[in-house]
């Protein structure tokens, strides 16, 4: 039983972090990351 729900385990944190990724690597959620970079490096003044 237990080899069972360490399989599964081990496939649910594969789908979470397929997911993930597709989600970090969108192009929407690149153009936020970069302004909120871009924002905190400029230098006002």
């Amino acid at each position: 039983m237990s080899t069972a729900e360490y399989a599964l385990g081990t496939v649910t944190a594969c789908a979470f972090a397929a997911v993930l990724f597709a989600i970090l690597t969108s192009a929407e959620v690149r153009d936020v990351l970069t302004q909120i970079v871009t924002d905190a490096l400029q230098i006002d003044g």
